[in-house]
């Protein structure tokens, strides 16, 4: 897929390269909130070289970016997955023809309090955890405390991520506490001592404490060089091949020295 995603990019490089003059304009930007400080970033360093260019940006879930695409509300899609089959099926039934760009990599990694005594915990332990089956923390090494699950809701991309690659598609137990927001992940893991999460690697502070998986710690490197198990693409969607400004913006993200130096700043992982 890395492969595949990184020869779409350079395409609509080539065709920035060969394209013609550009021209000031509007962009509105929906979906995620893990791709949303990339897109804020970009956003913010492409306006000042274009001052005639406005972006919005509004988070809300991969799911209700690839929505907000299909019903024509915003020019590009933000999302942490691949677009679904069935996304497919509808935007196509309405004349639309959704594009991915990949624009970064990202690793999805477990989160707990700092006074956590827990470093690793497997794949394994993960699933039993948010399926419900380990309630305490001492099951698996831990201290003698109720591990409190919290999650991703289901229109995040990153817990489709998440329930695929780890829950191996059961659903997460009811008793989780549902978050609309890596953000709001954070803020309930760090305030409550007895809490795991999960969030993308730019979204990682001294808030909360990130757990190796398997022994492997996620980072730029074990991203890339897959050795960290829950690794993904992180896309913007257009309807159709993307023109005018819009192709514009998505080059510049997607350019080595251009908007990728933003996706390092954003503390996730670049193309190139």
């Amino acid at each position: 897929m890395k492969k595949t995603m990184l020869g779409l990019s350079i395409f609509a490089a080539a065709t920035l390269l060969f394209g013609g003059a550009a021209f000031g304009g509007n962009i509105v930007i929906k979906g995620s909130t893990t791709v949303l400080p990339i897109a804020q970033k970009t956003a913010e360093a492409y306006m000042q070289q274009n001052p005639s260019v406005r972006i919005s940006i509004s988070g809300g879930g991969s799911g209700n970016g690839i929505k907000a695409l299909i019903d024509g509300s915003c020019d590009i899609a933000d999302s942490s997955r691949f677009i679904k089959q069935k996304e497919v099926k509808l935007a196509v039934e309405r004349g639309r023809y959704p594009v991915p760009f990949a624009v970064a990599y990202d690793s999805i990694v477990p989160v707990v309090h700092p006074s956590n005594p827990m470093v690793n915990v497997t794949l394994a332990q993960l699933k039993d955890i948010y399926e419900g089956k380990i309630r305490n923390w001492k099951e698996i090494g831990g201290p003698d405390r109720p591990v409190v699950v919290v999650s991703r809701d289901t229109s995040s991309g990153t817990y489709e991520v998440w329930r695929e690659k780890v829950l191996k598609k059961k659903r997460v137990f009811p008793g989780a506490l549902l978050q609309a927001s890596n953000g709001a992940v954070l803020q309930a893991v760090a305030k409550n001592k007895n809490a795991i999460g999960y969030v993308g690697l730019g979204y990682l502070n001294d808030t909360v404490k990130a757990l190796m998986i398997n022994g492997v710690t996620g980072s730029e490197e074990t991203t890339l060089n897959g050795t960290f198990p829950i690794s993904r693409p992180l896309f913007m969607f257009t309807a159709g091949w993307p023109q005018g400004e819009t192709l514009r913006f998505i080059n510049f993200v997607i350019h080595p020295q251009k908007g990728q130096q933003y996706v390092r700043e954003a503390g996730f992982v670049p193309l190139y």
